[in-house]
């Protein structure tokens, strides 16, 4: 998305710049950002192409508090990012879905909402 900042950036309270770290031997510049229901960090690499090498994400509002982990790699910018690498390309087998068909489904699977313990 073009507007990535503004997205990731939106209702964060607190923000601590960590130093420096390695994701996969990239040398990166280590940030953790706090929302009311999520923290994240980020790792960027360092250098004249600074792009997203790793992401941690929390969830504050269930329970145990999972997080999620991405690293990122082979990153590529400039002329060596072709527009070609993200041409959809339908697969033989694919079907095709009605938005409609998809409201009131979850991002998680129901054992894992939030509730009652028993």
């Amino acid at each position: 998305m073009a507007n990535a900042y503004d997205h990731l950036m939106l209702d964060v309270t607190d923000i601590k710049d960590l130093g420096g770290g390695m994701i996969g031997g990239v040398e990166c510049d280590y940030f953790a950002f706090r929302k009311k229901e999520i923290d994240w960090q980020i790792w960027i690499a360092q250098g004249p192409n600074p792009y997203p090498c790793g992401y941690v994400i929390t969830s504050k509002d269930m329970p145990h508090s999972p997080q999620y982990t991405i690293q990122i790699r082979d990153w590529k910018t400039g002329p060596a990012a072709a527009s070609d690498d993200f041409v959809f390309k339908n697969p033989a087998n694919a079907k095709k879905v009605d938005p409609k068909d998809l409201q009131g489904m979850l991002a998680l699977p129901d054992h894992f909402r939030k509730g009652a313990a028993k």
